[in-house]
């Protein structure tokens, strides 16, 4: 790329020299940590249920050219580009949500996957950045004209996706979403009882979650009293970073991982603890905190409010999925079933946040012509 010269005028010139390439190196930097670690840890996980010992690991190798061509696609496209892309993927989406609920497989009490020619859909995680953008988007219009039309469109936007995953269930997935929003409200400075009425219902509708949903109130009550249930995974998670040390028994010598479930997808960074340590595991949390912080400072910089809101929804994205992984892997927060950013094994996961990454990338892109600044 070093062949390009600044005044290219060509789609990949002007990409090339608009694009944070700090940004897009980090998020290249983190894959391949994530295939380090999916060789390092997916052939115990696929010996323990019959499949080839590089299962997993091939099926990634065949999934991560395709999630790198989908977000250097993405960054490509200008912002009026991004909407209409997050529009159609949200209507697709909806109706995969709505699928879901009938024809979808039902695994460890959720009801959360379609199977399709061998491969499983979660429909959930093409829905968040899809109403990252569109929500970005009602609300600069509401801020704008000051039509209550737009802010309704943006609470749909984000309540149809929200209401369809939360009785999956996914409460992880939901509380995403939530957060998301709640920056967007924040940062488009929605008032003081406004966000206190949001939150309230947020958590009311979480109380009943609790309630209600009998896997969800076993994880509460076995974070809360470890004593009223079965902790194995987070008691062998634990014991992962607490024998890894500081530098880690070293890739491949690590053990946990062959007793360890989800050991390549859910639990991945404990196996990073175990065979890598603990000096790795806080170069990947950086790596993490410089691709959210970096994004949300790229965002702000633009002067655009769009660009903003969507930019900082994409970052908020990004962080609080890491963050719902990390805190359930290290007993921060109960157990939840969701996967790393671009570390753990999982397609639906991996195209989505790749979708959402070249979005944030595309937004962020300085513009440098009236070509470029068109929404």
């Amino acid at each position: 790329m070093n062949g390009i010269a600044r005044g290219d005028n060509s789609i990949v010139g002007r990409w090339w020299w608009t694009v944070d390439r700090g940004l897009l190196l980090a998020l290249l930097t983190l894959m391949a940590v994530g295939l380090v670690l999916v060789i390092i840890a997916s052939p115990g996980v696929a010996e323990r249920i019959d499949a080839p010992t590089f299962h997993f690991v091939k099926r990634h190798l065949m999934l991560l050219p395709i999630a790198i061509i989908l977000m250097v696609g993405c960054s490509l496209l200008t912002p009026r580009q991004t909407r209409l892309l997050a529009l159609a993927l949200l209507a697709l989406a909806v109706i995969g949500l709505v699928a879901t609920l009938f024809i979808g497989s039902e695994i460890k009490g959720a009801r959360r996957w379609i199977s399709i020619g061998g491969f499983s859909l979660q429909a959930s995680e093409f829905a968040k950045p899809a109403m990252t953008i569109l929500a970005a988007w009602m609300l600069t219009q509401f801020q704008r004209k000051q039509m209550k039309g737009y802010l309704i469109g943006a609470l749909l936007v984000f309540i149809i996706p929200l209401c369809l995953t939360a009785i999956q269930p996914d409460v992880g997935t939901s509380a995403v979403m939530s957060a998301v929003f709640g920056a967007q409200l924040f940062i488009a400075g929605i008032s003081l009882w406004a966000a206190a009425i949001i939150l309230g219902i947020g958590a009311g509708g979480f109380w009943l979650t609790y309630l209600f949903v009998p896997h969800v109130t076993s994880r509460v009550d076995r974070f809360l009293d470890p004593a009223t249930g079965d902790t194995y995974q987070i008691d062998m998670s634990l014991n992962a970073f607490h024998t890894g040390g500081l530098v880690g028994r070293g890739p491949g010598d690590g053990v946990i991982k062959n007793a360890l479930p989800d050991a390549h997808s859910d639990f991945i960074f404990a196996v990073a603890g175990e065979e890598l340590g603990l000096i790795a595991c806080l170069a990947i949390v950086g790596i993490f905190a410089f691709i959210v912080l970096k994004t949300f400072l790229r965002s702000l910089s633009q002067g655009d409010l769009f660009t903003m809101l969507a930019g900082a929804g994409l970052a908020s994205l990004f962080g609080a999925q890491a963050i719902v992984n990390l805190g359930s892997t290290l007993a921060l927060i109960p157990t939840k079933g969701m996967t790393l950013p671009f570390i753990s094994y999982g397609g639906s996961s991996l195209f989505s946040l790749a979708i959402a990454m070249g979005l944030a990338l595309a937004i962020t892109r300085r513009r440098t012509s009236l070509g470029d600044q068109k929404e």
